[in-house]
This record gives C-alpha cells, sequence and structure tokens, in this order.
C-alpha cells in the first residue's frame, strides 16, 4: 500500500514517511491564507492563523476575518442570527437592535409616524429619571427634524464648493452637502454610555444601542441588548408616554 502526498506526486510506503516527508516540506494538505505554510488539519489551520495572523475565523461559513470586531459583526448579522428583532408598530423585522432603533428615530415606521428621534428622547429622559443612559438637557426643547435647515445651491456655492454652513465642510454636491445636514452630525449629544469607565456620548439611541451591541466596553452583551430593546422601545409604552 503506498501513502500519496497531498501536494506533490511523491508516494510513500507508510504514514510515518508520508508524515516526515510533508513535514519537512511544508506539503500539509491544509494551507495558510496568510502565508505559505502549511498544516496537516483544518484545526491547526486556523490556530496558527488565529495565533500567528490574528486572522478570526467562523467555523460554520469557513471564513476568515481580520479582526476580532469583524468576525463579532459577521456573526450578528443575518446570515447567523436571521432577522429576530421586531418593530413594535409594523412589524417589520431587524437583524439588530439597531436596527430597530434606527427604524423608530427616524421616523421611517409608517406605522408610528408620530415616532422620531425627539419623541423617543422625551420617552427615555421620562423613563429614565437617573440619568442612567439619558443626558439631563435642561434647556433642551427639541431639535427640528430631521436635522438642520437644508442648504439651497445659491446660497451655499462658495465659488469653488457647497460649503456647510455650520461647520464648513465642502461638498462637490448640493444633494451631499443636504445629506450631510440631515444627519445626526450637528445633532445634540442626547445619550451617554452608562458604564462610568466609559461614559461616551451619543446623539442618537441608536448609536448608544450599537455601543452596547459592539460590546466595545464591556457593559451589556450583544444578546443581552437584543432581549432588551423589546421593553424598551414597545410599542404601548411608546404610543402611551
Amino acid at each position: 500500500m503506498s501513502y500519496e502526498c497531498d501536494r506533490c506526486d511523491r508516494c510513500f510506503n507508510s504514514p510515518g514517511a508520508l508524515d516526515q516527508h510533508q513535514d519537512v516540506k511544508n506539503h500539509y494538505a491544509y494551507e495558510c491564507r496568510r502565508c505559505d505554510e502549511t498544516w496537516p488539519s483544518s484545526k491547526g489551520r486556523i490556530e496558527h492563523e488565529d495565533e500567528d495572523h490574528n486572522y478570526h475565523h467562523c467555523s460554520q461559513c469557513d471564513r476568515g476575518f481580520n479582526s476580532y470586531n469583524a468576525l463579532q459583526n459577521h456573526l450578528r448579522s443575518r446570515i447567523h442570527t436571521g432577522s429576530n428583532v421586531a418593530c413594535p408598530f409594523c412589524r417589520r423585522n431587524f437583524a439588530t437592535a439597531t436596527g430597530v432603533t434606527h427604524h423608530l428615530e427616524r421616523g421611517s415606521c409608517p406605522s408610528a409616524q408620530n415616532v422620531n428621534r425627539d419623541s423617543m428622547y422625551k420617552f427615555v429622559r421620562r423613563n429614565d429619571p437617573s440619568g442612567s443612559i439619558s443626558k439631563r438637557l435642561l434647556t433642551w426643547d427639541g431639535e427640528p427634524e430631521p436635522g438642520p435647515a437644508l442648504a439651497t445651491a445659491d446660497r451655499a456655492w462658495n465659488g469653488s464648493f457647497f460649503q456647510c454652513y455650520i461647520c464648513q465642510r465642502q461638498f462637490t454636491k448640493i444633494t451631499g452637502l443636504n445629506q450631510h445636514l440631515q444627519s445626526s452630525v450637528h445633532m445634540q449629544q442626547l445619550y451617554h454610555c452608562p458604564n462610568h469607565e466609559c461614559r461616551k456620548d451619543f446623539k442618537t439611541l441608536a448609536a448608544l444601542v450599537n455601543h452596547f451591541e459592539s460590546e466595545s466596553c464591556g457593559f451589556m452583551r450583544f444578546g443581552q441588548v437584543q432581549s432588551g430593546i423589546s421593553d424598551m422601545v414597545s410599542g404601548q409604552r411608546l404610543l402611551g408616554q
């Protein structure tokens, strides 16, 4: 009986001789996806990629990622989690708690058009008397939705670009400038992380929820955020605020 090398045409009379050849010649079946090293098993290759190349592996998809966060984002995507978080009004399903919160904050829900960033902040502030996640803004009385006034081409043009009247950032197209103005860039910080070692500020509830889901400060696990968002933004509570 002969034993053939996986990577060349040579045959050997025993498994030991084949193994010695593969070890010396680097001819094992599983090749590293970051260098030319080979390994006798998929597990060995994955451990090498993780330890030597910081290349993180999804065993279900047999895909590698260049960072731990990239792998976690993949594992939290629809590929692995499906669409498990439902909007409390229109019942549209989202893969993450961030998705459903953003859907509501930007006023995109066809079944709850009065729910937006301002109404959600008022609701959260009312139900967060200790200011655990909401900032205590005594002078805040709501902001125009969805952001600062739109620019007009004649007034925003500075001779070369369309310029933001708030931050002076320049854009080649008026649509780009107005997308910038419609974003949360110039809106007030409404929330903060409750982790005292973090205390990062956020302009939207969706951004805070995304911070939790990313597990970047370790305050909450991804699954806890997904299971808790339904209570936070339940339809009855929001409509009855």
